[in-house]
């Protein structure tokens, strides 16, 4: 009589256990499921991708892991509104799934709530100062011939996948932290890295750094060049061509069509200066010239030297100069190639070179601290880590 009493606790019992098990379970599945989403939301986020890509990634994430989507919520937030990594580099991701009942709908019909919360965050491993932005282009960064390059504390870096992505060969001699690819490289020539091994190969995409810089309002009106070789800011139609002295006040000088030209035995000075160039225009400098030009410290083109139209097809820029040429600022091309092939350095080694694919054939110094320059900073992402 008193088993026969107590039988409906004891299966009133294994039923309530039963449910909070399950309950218990499906928490797990669901912080994993937040784990894993969050984790690779911040691999899209450290690749550059846009939040609407972020957002799907981490959806994709963890619907693959177990999460029910019918019956629960994500909310995915960059950066993190609470805890200890509220910053760009982080992805927060907030998973709730609401569990049913079995046994205890007898005494309770609502569903139980599980939420689950997961950060993850990538840090940036060094910086650079070339990077080419081709994903596909064999050799995208190439040394060759007699390049002799030292980069300070710079990294080389080339966002191709390709199995060449970065080539070294002939005679070429480059100092460098490290070298840093998405694909593969070919060395056949001195490689003297100061802080890696062997090249780094397979590495996550590097952030054009200047992709939202706006391209500057374009006159109506053409420029016509001096006589004296004292140039304004301005529209020049169907390139520039150097031959003497020629100097260039501070401003924005817009090249629409043609060359850019810097031929032998020419002297181009100017401080504070950006050339944007645009309907096909390109670069084409002679390895006598002599050459010293700075970008403007201040304002929408702080740091950057020269513009290439990102909707300009593929075309080749050239750029020489003798050992007395520098130019301090960024060389920006991110639908071109930029052949460096002179001898730069730029005032204390501060030149970037950012293109669609890069070929160093010259000699110069290259660091990354160059703090009262305005150029902006090619940081390096490294490890993405569950920290939260």
């Amino acid at each position: 009589m008193i088993a026969t009493l107590a039988l409906p606790a004891l299966i009133g019992f294994c039923g309530f256990g039963g449910d909070v098990c399950y309950w218990f379970y499906r928490q797990r599945v669901v912080q994993a499921a937040a784990d894993i989403a969050a984790y690779n939301a911040t691999v899209a986020l450290r690749g550059g991708a846009s939040q609407d890509t972020v957002d799907k990634a981490a959806l994709n994430a963890a619907v693959q892991n177990g999460w029910q989507s019918a019956i629960g919520t994500i909310t995915v937030n960059t950066p993190p509104t609470s805890g200890t990594h509220q910053d760009a580099q982080s992805v927060e991701v907030l998973l709730t799934e609401n569990e049913p009942r079995f046994f205890t709908t007898l005494f309770y019909k609502d569903r139980v709530p599980e939420n689950t919360r997961a950060v993850a965050t990538f840090v940036y491993a060094t910086n650079a100062c070339m990077l080419s932005l081709d994903k596909n282009a064999s050799g995208a960064m190439t040394f060759w011939g007699n390049a002799s390059a030292d980069f300070t504390d710079c990294n080389v870096v080339s966002n191709s996948l390709a199995s060449d992505s970065f080539k070294l060969g002939g005679a070429a001699n480059v100092t460098t932290p490290c070298v840093r690819t998405a694909g593969g490289d070919e060395v056949s020539a001195t490689l003297d890295m100061t802080s890696c091994g062997n090249v780094v190969t397979n590495a996550p995409l590097s952030n054009d750094p200047y992709s939202s810089v706006p391209p500057p309002p374009i006159p109506e009106d053409c420029t016509t060049p001096p006589p004296g070789g004292q140039y304004s800011p301005g529209k020049y139609c169907n390139g520039l061509a150097l031959n003497s002295t020629a100097n260039f006040a501070p401003g924005v000088y817009v090249i629409d069509g043609g060359t850019l030209k810097i031929n032998a035995n020419a002297d181009v000075t100017g401080s504070g200066v950006m050339f944007y160039l645009t309907d096909g225009a390109t670069l084409s400098f002679n390895g006598n010239a002599t050459i010293n030009l700075t970008a403007a410290t201040s304002g929408t083109y702080t740091g950057l030297l020269f513009y290439g139209n990102r909707a300009q097809g593929y075309a080749t820029n050239t750029i020489n100069g003798n050992a007395s040429s520098s130019l301090t600022g960024a060389v920006y091309f991110p639908s071109q190639e930029v052949r460096f092939l002179g001898d730069f350095s730029g005032t204390n080694g501060c030149s970037q070179v950012v293109a669609d694919t890069i070929y160093y054939t010259g000699s110069g110094t290259f660091q990354t601290n160059c703090q009262g320059t305005g150029m902006a900073t090619i940081s390096v992402p490294g490890a993405v880590t569950l920290v939260e």
